[in-house]
């Protein structure tokens, strides 16, 4: 607001209202005429004699010339005055000449009362800042031939004027004293017609003009009080001050002169409140500080020296003592220091200056504004705009450096602190590096994630502004596109991680050093082909393990392209081995000295299926800086604020990061439910029974906002940067399938931790559990049937290339039992005539062929052959468990009475439905099941069943094997 706004307030018009007849006025009125009629020949005076001579006495020099603006001002100021006495003159004087009757709405003054305070409070705010710039002193030194020939023209308006006094005084009083009688004249008048009028609401419209009249009155007196008391000031002070601080519309409030204090010991040989800075001056400088920026505390903690009482001062960059010899005086300035921040922030000053009665609100510690930061530190020259707290940015905010730098975020006791996006422009290019993240006192501190202008992105944890813990760095660009998902520290891959080369079509799991990689390590390539070596910064060492994709194993040392060199083996997959020294000279190709092995024995399946990375890469520690990220937030007392630092967060991306990888495990999507972390611990402990667990956890792992599924979703993205594509070779399968078995653990782990903070804030006990199942067994049965759906795709296809041979075998053997008619089959698979289910069966006149092909065991061929729709190993068991009954109910409805199938009877029958149900990948699945399922179920009814499954499996893989190799036989003969 401008300072045209701290006026006397405004009353209510009488507007529109009746004329009432009998409050007649005349008297007051023809006052009034008159003396508008001599105050308007005044102005038209002082316009013609003062005025129009100094406008037209426009100065030379730039400070006069600003002086002169001024000037103009205050006669645009005047001029809108006098028209108005114009036209309240014209209106009553045509009042005057009709015989109606006058009343209160014929007063001009009196119901357009506010345009007459706003218009008598801009002349004099307006000549009081001509006033504190000099302006009547520079207005005298004119040179102007009309302004001189005018000078004794003043005479005629001052009655004391004498040769002593001095022009600019007098043109001071000129300009300001007849107007300000008339505001008295006013009074005067108004107050004749409050006497003439009857009670009544006329009465109080004019008393109310009355009273706004003369706080006007006061208000005048005020503003040129101010401005007097502010020009000495100047006067006082040399000209490099004045220069400096002088502005029109600046006031002074307090001088250390009149009122005693000093800012800190040597600091300053003057203190200066003014209306909307203070100032402290020491010899030939000063500082300045914005009182909207200014905290006054009065808790000194500093101790004094005796007889001193002082209070600090807070601005943005500095803090400072103000102290005093007495302690009212201490109590003045801190008030009156207050009082002043409070104006300013309001944008309004009191009327009367302190207020009515000497009191006011004290100024709020939280403010917005803008600031420049000048002293040196890392915010040097930047300009921030939000939220303050007692001198310091604090809350949201932007930071803005001139190169272009900024910073918006959150702020905490003047450094970043909370989430921000800080945007760094790159050196010699037209691009930025966007960084989204969290910040901990003023450095990146938790999850964040950076867009760089290069086209790489890194998706991951800080600490103290550098790459730590787990993170993805993933290059967008087409020229060389990679992946890296893995640990970090200090801003380099160090630890266990994944790199994937795009360009190369190879991925690398192991670990590393300083950026590279270091200890053990398997490549996994496009072809096929997968190797486990030891690295040196990059480099191969020592022997390794070349799994070549035609099942081939070379055993030693070898290339970066492959090539064999060295002492090493090769075995063959037809049994054959090569053992000796391999040599590749230019142009003559490999080249081995050694021992060929043609005994044709069969290759061991531990070699050919030889599993990669399980002794040097213990599955506890893979993927441990996601870990370690949960567990330091439950630590933290799974505070809210602190909840999307260590568990990502939901912004807006740009199109390049939506079009990439998965966007990491903060998207948080459309979902309905929101989680807080006082909901999510409540619900724990009302959930701790088995059925509402297992309700309660299904619902926080499919949720990205809950902690949990949080951390479900970065295992998935470390299980599918692992497994996926590239990584889905047969020779990784134990290593996946192990891990997966780990990450249920680890969730039960964070789960019994989250459980246990809640009941401790509950002031509970965690209760035992009665069922005596350990925590990998709680793991095995409540959690991993759950997050099993998310691994699935990538494990099992790594149980299908493991099990590629056999169930390729047994698929054969599928179709070759296929072509038999039920009952030929339940023959050839010497199952017992009186189990077989004749009465299903319509035979033809020959009886060779049924008419309804598999018909015999229907409903349990079709229960098994729901083996397949579930990925739950527990629930696939249950399948199996239901064709065995779906079995035994057909055959004691065969023999008309229970039947409980022994072993001999079972596997025939068994046999029958796995070849009518034709699953494909029974091999895998057995096998996911055998490995994955409650190890509770280990020698019991399930077991046994997956057993008998096997056994055809591995029955029907002989049929066909053996059908193979009677066909060579018969080939060969």
């Amino acid at each position: 607001m401008s300072k045209e706004e701290a006026a006397p307030g405004q009353w209510r018009r009488v507007g529109s209202q009746e004329k009432p007849k009998d409050m007649c006025t005349a008297e007051p009125t023809a006052s009034l005429l008159q003396v508008e009629e001599t105050f308007s020949a005044c102005l038209a005076r002082i316009d013609a004699l003062v005025l129009k001579p100094l406008l037209q006495a426009e100065p030379n020099d730039q400070k006069g010339k600003e002086i002169f603006k001024l000037f103009a001002f205050l006669n645009d100021r005047f001029q809108a005055l006098w028209n108005l006495t114009e036209e309240n003159y014209r209106i009553l004087k045509q009042k005057c000449s009709t015989s109606e009757a006058f009343c209160v709405q014929d007063f001009y003054i009196v119901w357009k009362g506010d345009l007459f305070l706003s218009l008598y409070i801009q002349y004099f705010v307006t000549f009081a800042n001509y006033v504190v710039v000099h302006g009547f002193e520079h207005a005298t030194k004119s040179k102007s031939e009309a302004w001189k020939h005018h000078k004794t023209v003043l005479k005629q308006f001052l009655t004391d004027f004498t040769s002593e006094t001095s022009i600019s005084l007098a043109l001071y009083t000129v300009l300001h004293k007849p107007i300000r009688d008339h505001i008295e004249q006013y009074i005067l008048l108004l107050t004749k017609l409050k006497e003439v009028l009857k009670e009544g609401s006329e009465k109080d419209v004019v008393t109310t003009a009355i009273k706004e009249y003369a706080k006007l009155e006061s208000f005048v007196s005020q503003v040129l009080d101010e401005a007097c008391f502010t020009e000495s000031l100047w006067k006082s002070l040399g000209y490099k001050f004045t220069d400096m601080l002088c502005v029109p519309e600046r006031r002074l409030l307090e001088d250390s002169k009149n009122l005693p204090i000093s800012a800190s010991t040597n600091r300053s040989d003057r203190v200066l409140l003014f209306d909307d800075v203070l100032v402290l001056i020491q010899g030939n400088s000063f500082q300045s500080f914005d009182l909207k920026l200014v905290w006054v505390d009065e808790n000194c903690k500093e101790k004094l020296a005796p007889g001193l009482y002082g209070f600090h001062v807070i601005t943005p960059e500095e803090t400072f003592l103000l102290s005093t010899k007495d302690p009212q005086m201490k109590a003045v300035w801190q008030w009156k220091l207050n009082q002043a921040v409070r104006q300013a922030l309001n944008g309004k000053r009191d009327f009367p200056l302190w207020g009515k009665t000497g009191e006011g609100t004290e100024p709020p510690s939280c403010r917005f504004f803008t600031y420049v930061f000048r002293l040196e530190g890392k915010f040097k020259s930047a300009t921030y705009e939000g939220e303050w707290h007692w001198g310091k940015p604090h809350g949201k905010g932007t930071l803005k450096w001139r190169n272009g730098r900024n910073h918006v975020g959150d702020f905490k006791d003047g450094l970043e602190h909370g989430f921000g996006i800080c945007l760094v422009p790159r050196r010699s290019e037209d691009r930025y590096d966007c960084y989204k993240c969290h910040w901990y006192e003023g450095k990146m501190r938790g999850y964040g994630i950076c867009e760089y202008g290069n086209d790489i992105v890194y998706k991951g944890y800080f600490r103290d502004n550098v790459r730590q813990g787990f993170g993805i760095l993933e290059n967008l660009s087409a020229d060389h596109s990679f992946k890296y998902t893995g640990q970090w520290e200090n801003d380099k891959k160090n630890g266990y991680g994944v790199w994937e080369d795009k360009d190369r079509g190879e991925r690398y799991i192991g670990t590393w050093l300083d950026d590279h990689k270091h200890g053990q390590g398997i490549v996994v390539t496009q072809s096929g082909v997968c190797y486990q070596r030891t690295f040196h910064a990059d480099k191969m060492v020592g022997s390794g393990i070349l799994l070549l994709e035609d099942d081939s194993v070379y055993e030693g040392n070898f290339t970066e392209d492959l090539t064999f060199v060295g002492k090493g083996k090769l075995s063959f997959a037809n049994g054959f081995t090569l053992e000796g020294t391999f040599t590749n000279k230019s142009g003559q190709g490999l080249q081995t000295y050694g021992i060929l092995n043609t005994s044709n024995e069969q290759l061991d399946d531990r070699i050919t299926k030889a599993q990669l990375g399980l002794e040097e890469f213990p599955v506890e520690k893979r993927w441990k800086g996601i870990y370690d990220q949960f567990l330091e937030f439950i630590h933290s007392g799974c505070k809210e604020e602190t909840e999307e630092s260590f568990m990502g967060f939901h912004i807006q991306t740009s199109k390049e990061l939506r079009k990439s990888q998965e966007y990491f495990f903060c998207q948080r999507g459309t979902e309905d439910v929101s989680w807080k972390t006082e909901d999510i611990l409540e619900e724990l402990v009302q959930n701790q029974g088995l059925e509402s667990l297992q309700s309660y956890l299904e619902k926080a792992l499919k949720s990205s906002l809950h902690p949990l599924g949080k951390l479900l979703k970065a295992l998935t993205i470390a299980f599918q940067a692992t497994y996926s594509g590239i990584g889905a070779n047969r020779h990784l399968l134990t290593m996946a399938q192990e891990e997966v078995k780990y990450y249920a653990k680890k969730i039960w782990d964070f789960y019994q931790g989250l459980l246990h903070l809640a009941l401790e804030q509950k002031g509970q006990l965690p209760t035992k559990c009665v069922d005596g199942d350990t925590s990998d067994q709680k793991a095995r049965s409540v959690v991993l049937p759950l997050i099993l759906p998310c691994f699935y795709p990538e494990l099992f296809m790594l149980y299908m290339l493991y099990h590629e041979r056999e169930d390729d075998l047994y698929c054969q053997g599928i179709v070759d039992l296929s072509l038999f008619p039920d009952i030929k089959l339940l023959e050839f698979l010497d199952v017992q005539k009186h189990l077989w289910p004749l009465k299903d069966l319509t035979l033809t006149t020959n009886q060779r062929r049924s008419l309804i092909k598999d018909k015999c065991f229907l409903s349990a061929t079709e229960c098994l052959q729901k083996l397949i729709t579930t990925v739950d190993p527990r629930e696939k068991l249950v399948i199996l468990q239901k064709t065995y009954e779906e079995i035994e109910s057909t055959v004691s409805r065969v023999v008309e009475k229970d039947y409980k199938l022994p072993m001999d009877d079972l596997l025939p029958l068994l046999m029958y439905v796995v070849s009518r149900a034709k699953i494909q990948h029974l091999g895998a699945e057995i096998h996911l099941i055998r490995d994955l399922m409650e190890p509770t179920n280990q020698g019991g009814l399930y077991d046994f069943l997956l057993t008998a499954l096997e056994s055809c499996y591995e029955h029907i893989q002989r049929m066909r094997l053996h059908q193979r190799e009677n066909c060579h036989v018969n080939h060969r003969s």
